[in-house]
C-alpha cells in the first residue's frame, strides 16, 4: 500500500505498552525510552492507517474499537515473535511452556499431566498457573498463557476448544448431614439447603446453577470458596451440600468421609476442554505435552 509505513515489532510493543497503560508517559517509563517517540509512533500508525486507535480524555488514552482488534493480533505477533527469539538467542537454556488450568482441573488431575510430561521431558520446565474458567480463558487471550485446561464453557471466536476428559459433578454431603441418610433425590429437595459453592466464575458452579434455574430452585450459598480442598473440608465438616467433580471427591467419598447422593432427574456430566488461542503455533513440545493429558486422565496418575 502506497503511504503506509511498514509496521515493525518495535511499534506493536510500543502500541500493547500504551494500550496497557493508558498514558504515552508511563508507556515510555515501561520501555525506556522517550515519551515524544512514543507518541510519535501512535500518531505515525493512526496517520498511515487512516484509522483512530485511542481517543484522549482529559490527559488520558481510552482505546477505540479498532484498536482493541489489533490489539489482540498486536499481543500474538509480539509473543510468537519473543518465543522465536527465545528458541534462537537462548538455546542453551531450557525451554518454558505457560500451562493454565482451573481449579478442578489443577486439583485432579494437572500434577499427574506435567509429572508424566517432565518425567519424559526434562529439558523442557513448566509453570502451571491455576485459577477459575473465567481468569484462564482472559489469559489464553492475552497471550499470557500458551494453552489450558478448562471445565467451563468457552465460547470466545478466538479461542480453539478440544474436549478431552469426561467429567460429572456429583452431589455430596459429610457424614453428620441429613441427607446422609439419602441415597436420591430431586432439585426440588435442594430448595432452601444450605450450599458450599465455587466463585463466580467457575465453570463448576455455572454448569450447577444451570441445573437449579431450569427447576427454578433457589439455594443458600453458606460458603464460597476458591480452593477445592476447603470446599471437601467445609463439607466434610457438615457445614452444608456441594457439587463437585466426581474426580474431585472420589477419595473422600471411599474413604467414608463424604456421602454422594444422586440426582434423579439429571445427570450433571460435561467435559474438561483443552483450549488455546486460534493464531498459537503449536511446537512440538505442547504437542507432547497435549498427548499426556488423556493418558493421564485414563490412568489416574
Amino acid at each position: 500500500m502506497n503511504g503506509v509505513f511498514p509496521l515493525t515489532i518495535r511499534h506493536l510493543q510500543i502500541f500493547i505498552a500504551v494500550a496497557d497503560t493508558g498514558t504515552m508517559s508511563l508507556a515510555a517509563k515501561q520501555l525506556y525510552i522517550s515519551q515524544p517517540t512514543v507518541s510519535q509512533v501512535i500518531s505515525e500508525m493512526e496517520s498511515s492507517y487512516g484509522v483512530r486507535l485511542f481517543e484522549r480524555l482529559s490527559r488520558r488514552l481510552y482505546i477505540t474499537d479498532t484498536g482493541k482488534q489489533l490489539l489482540k493480533y498486536a499481543r500474538h505477533i509480539v509473543a510468537s515473535f519473543e518465543e522465536m527469539e527465545r528458541g534462537l538467542h537462548d538455546a542453551s537454556e531450557h525451554p518454558i511452556l505457560r500451562i493454565g488450568a482451573t481449579i478442578t482441573v489443577g486439583s485432579c488431575i494437572l500434577t499427574g499431566i506435567i509429572r508424566r510430561f517432565e518425567t519424559k521431558s526434562p529439558q523442557i520446565q513448566v509453570q502451571a498457573y491455576v485459577d477459575n474458567t473465567r481468569s484462564i480463558v482472559k489469559m489464553i487471550l492475552e497471550s499470557e498463557l500458551d494453552l489450558a485446561l478448562v471445565e467451563g464453557v468457552v465460547s470466545e471466536e478466538d479461542i480453539v476448544v478440544q474436549p478431552m476428559i469426561d467429567d460429572e459433578l456429583v452431589l455430596v454431603c459429610g457424614m453428620q448431614h441429613p441427607f446422609a441418610k439419602k441415597q436420591g433425590c430431586i432439585a426440588e429437595e435442594l430448595q432452601g439447603q444450605a450450599f458450599i459453592l465455587r466463585e463466580e466464575g467457575s465453570g463448576t458452579r455455572a454448569r450447577f446453577e444451570g441445573y437449579l434455574n431450569a427447576h427454578g430452585v433457589e439455594i443458600f450459598p453458606k460458603w464460597v470458596c476458591h480452593s477445592s480442598d476447603s470446599i471437601l473440608k467445609a463439607v466434610e465438616g457438615g457445614q452444608g451440600l456441594s457439587v463437585l467433580s466426581k474426580l474431585l471427591a472420589e477419595p473422600s467419598i471411599r474413604s467414608g468421609k463424604l456421602h454422594q447422593i444422586s440426582l434423579s432427574d439429571a445427570r450433571l456430566t460435561r467435559f474438561f476442554s483443552l483450549i488455546y488461542h486460534k493464531n498459537k503455533f503449536l511446537s512440538e513440545p505442547l504437542l507432547q505435552l497435549i498427548k499426556e493429558i488423556p493418558q493421564t486422565a485414563h490412568t489416574g496418575s
